[in-house]
């Protein structure tokens, strides 16, 4: 699945945050946004994982137009997860059940994905009994659960270790048939990332491809 943005303008107020940015996001990709803080990276991620409705343009998934979807909630089960900063579980749930908690049906992929990031031991412990490396790894899962499409991410390792950081990274190499697209200013994400979009004062400054 590709997404497109096509012409997007936004304002905050009479702030004008994002000028007239059209790109287009290559499906299996890991895409970095990166910029300096108010460069307009996390409205720019927020727009294009239909969080925010941006004031002009357009957003397709493919050739589907995002402001024509009527179920909004069950497209983004379907093809979209999340990762942020602040990891957002639950704390009376385990980390096994908050990753359940947002798939779609039952799956033997909650095993697989709790294997794949490393924390079967934990599975069954709560949020505070763990580390914040290893909370950030079960909201991977969580974002996963369903196999979407594109997971977006943002500032997943603003409370993270260098080491930690570096293991998110190389974790969202693990998964190829999804795009990851992920707002930082994790210079480090520069070594893991296919595609580096770079923002300045709500301009796209540049796009430069790491790999083919």
């Amino acid at each position: 699945m590709t997404l497109r943005a096509n012409n997007i303008e936004h304002f905050y107020g009479s702030e004008h945050i994002l000028h007239n940015i059209s790109l287009e996001i290559m499906p299996k990709k890991i895409t970095a946004i990166i910029g300096e803080s108010g460069s307009g990276k996390t409205t720019l991620l927020a727009i294009l994982s239909s969080l925010l409705k941006p004031t002009r343009g357009t957003i397709y998934y493919d050739d589907i137009l995002l402001s024509n979807i009527k179920n909004i909630d069950l497209f983004r089960k379907k093809n979209i997860g999340f990762v942020f900063q602040f990891h957002y579980l639950i704390d009376y749930l385990t980390l096994k059940e908050n990753i359940a908690l947002g798939a779609l049906k039952e799956s033997d992929n909650i095993e697989e994905l709790i294997k794949t990031l490393g924390i079967s031991n934990l599975a069954n412990r709560y949020g505070n009994e763990v580390s914040g490396g290893e909370r950030q790894r079960a909201a991977i899962a969580r974002a996963l659960v369903n196999s979407p499409s594109f997971v977006f991410a943002d500032e997943p390792t603003g409370n993270l270790d260098t080491k930690n950081a570096i293991g998110v990274f190389e974790l969202f190499r693990n998964f190829k048939d999804t795009s990851f697209i992920v707002a930082t200013h994790d210079k480090k994400i520069i070594d893991y990332a296919d595609i580096i979009i770079e923002m300045e004062d709500g301009y796209v400054k540049n796009i430069s491809s790491q790999r083919t």
